[in-house]
């Protein structure tokens, strides 16, 4: 149900929530004061607050305590003072305002949970099993608008010999300042990610073979001037796939690309591969 919910327009669940509001309040009116409705309330301002957010979560349920008391007044239900009026609408909101605040730090939770499985915790890149679904619906993307995207695999050549002369600390720093340096160059729609120890892999939708390569020259230039600055002695092999057709597969995509860069690797280093897949 809430898959099926996160599917729909944040404007279709506001009105969908208004909409159960109102008809539990006409239905709340209808069927007297012996026999309360207030608990089916809660079905519209939860999902409203799932899908939405706290904010309107809490304005949904102040509507629906207005027409609680509304449907007291209408039934004829009195007591002995009017300001128990006030003080059972406010207990009701009260209720209804808890459960906002605890489905909304639940989401909130869960979004952090989610955000951590999917990420790198030392580099904040996604993981590898991220990058790979990501790369899967980028190739089903291109397979219905035949748009070419990149794919780009890099590894820190000498990132060895920095951990044996600095030690670990020094290495988890250079791993950051990777990862922050090629950040400078990516759209919101780029991806990078972590794929093993000292390797990383870029996903770069609507990008093709000659913008491909402004842009990766550009993050190999920025990459080793920190280095250089740092006094860290490592250089970068890339490799960088380009499609102009569909892959057969996240596997193919991702072998191509890391063979460019092992070429390169065994080629004395520090350098640049591109190649077009062209099926």
């Amino acid at each position: 149900m809430l898959a099926s919910l996160e599917k729909q327009s944040k404007l279709s669940v506001i009105i969908t929530g208004f909409a159960l509001v109102g008809g539990i309040g006409v239905l709340d009116s209808l069927t007297g004061y012996e026999l309360s409705l207030s608990l089916f309330y809660l079905i519209p301002i939860s999902l409203v607050t799932w899908r939405i957010g706290r904010r309107l979560g809490i304005v949904i349920s102040v509507a629906s305590s207005i027409l609680g008391l509304f449907a007291d007044v209408t039934q004829g239900k009195s007591y002995s003072q009017p300001a128990f009026y006030a003080w059972n609408t406010l207990l009701t909101f009260g209720f209804f305002a808890i459960v906002v605040l605890l489905l909304s730090e639940l989401r909130r939770a869960l979004e952090h949970e989610t955000e951590l499985a999917r990420t790198d915790s030392l580099t904040g890149a996604v993981n590898s099993r991220s990058f790979s679904q990501l790369l899967q619906m980028e190739i089903n993307r291109f397979k219905r608008y035949e748009h070419p995207f990149t794919v780009a695999y890099f590894d820190l050549d000498n990132f060895k010999t920095v951990n044996d002369q600095f030690g670990h600390a020094i290495g988890d720093q250079v791993l950051r300042a990777v990862a922050d340096e090629a950040r400078k160059h990516l759209r919101k729609t780029d991806v990078i990610a972590r794929v093993g120890g000292d390797e990383f892999a870029l996903l770069l939708p609507e990008t093709d073979y000659e913008s491909a390569q402004v842009v990766l020259s550009k993050i190999q230039r920025d990459m080793l001037e920190k280095m250089q600055q740092s006094h860290w002695p490592v250089t970068f092999s890339i490799g960088v796939l380009t499609c102009v057709d569909s892959p057969r597969g996240t596997d193919e995509a991702i072998r191509l690309a890391d063979s460019l860069m092992y070429s390169i690797k065994h080629g004395g280093k520090n350098g640049i591969k591109y190649s077009n897949y062209a099926g």
